[in-house]
């Protein structure tokens, strides 16, 4: 069997989901494996996720690096012809950093390819064996996240305001203001809203507790969770609704299926 072909000279940034390796994407994988330098955030990236790559790839951790280190070296790299797998957590559309990162890389005229992964509310939501979209009870999901010292959230987005729509709510980056994020929370969700706190998706000392909204900081102090924490806050969690979606339902017809005929 011939070796897969190399990579093009470019910087992939690669999601690699919450944490567990056979999360990763197909091409995130592949792109992982094959590539010439890898860079990646090590405090938020377990080193599982390389268990397969080439020994010989150059590796680069940027828990103590600042964009205006990180980037030249992509640069640089690719400019000497190798491939660059620059490597997050979660997903890149979310709170990854890498905008800046792919406007800087445009700028120097350099080639970038975004490999999405799997977001941690998506991983909370499977392993807690719920639907987050529930017919008749909630329809909508929100992602975001409190203002903190690196980002600052604009005011038509406080939690306060996003919290009136009762939406299933996936909070981010929450655990250092859990308390602040309670108190806005409780404005307009019930305080028996099922709230589940996930802490450290995907890695080997991975913990989902289970409580009400009116508990969610006091389980969170308890558990001493300060990081790397995902709230879900949803109706969605208690699984007491019998409502079900239409789309598979006998009476509903669509342009694959006819509806079920009824007795006369």
């Amino acid at each position: 069997m011939s070796a897969p072909a190399a990579l093009a000279p470019a910087v992939y940034f690669v999601g690699a989901g919450p944490g567990d390796p056979e999360l990763l994407a197909l091409k995130a994988k592949r792109t992982i494996d094959r590539a010439d330098v890898i860079v990646y955030a090590d405090s938020l990236v377990p080193p599982q996720i390389f268990a397969d790559a080439r020994a010989d790839a150059e590796r680069v951790r940027t828990g103590s690096l600042t964009l205006e280190a990180i980037v030249p070296l992509m640069i640089d790299r690719v400019r000497a012809g190798l491939s660059v797998a620059r490597v997050h957590s979660g997903d890149l559309t979310l709170y990854s950093a890498v905008h800046e990162q792919t406007r800087a890389l445009a700028k120097a005229g350099v080639s970038y390819e975004l490999i999405p992964g799997i977001s941690a509310f998506q991983d909370a939501a499977a392993k807690l064996g719920v639907e987050l979209t529930v017919p008749e009870l909630v329809q909508t999901i929100i992602l975001t996240r409190p203002s903190g010292r690196a980002s600052a959230v604009p005011a038509a987005e406080e939690l306060s305001s996003l919290a009136a729509h009762r939406a299933s709510l996936a909070l981010y980056l929450a655990a250092r203001h859990v308390e602040t994020a309670q108190a806005q929370l409780l404005l307009h969700y019930p305080a028996d809203t099922p709230v589940a706190i996930c802490y450290r998706l995907g890695w080997p000392d991975e913990k989902i507790r289970v409580t009400s909204l009116a508990h969610m900081a006091a389980v969170s102090q308890l558990e001493q969770f300060i990081r790397t924490t995902l709230y879900l806050i949803s109706p969605a969690l208690n699984g007491l609704t019998a409502a079900r979606s239409h789309l598979y339902h006998p009476q509903h017809a669509h342009l694959f299926r006819p509806a079920a005929k009824t007795g006369s």
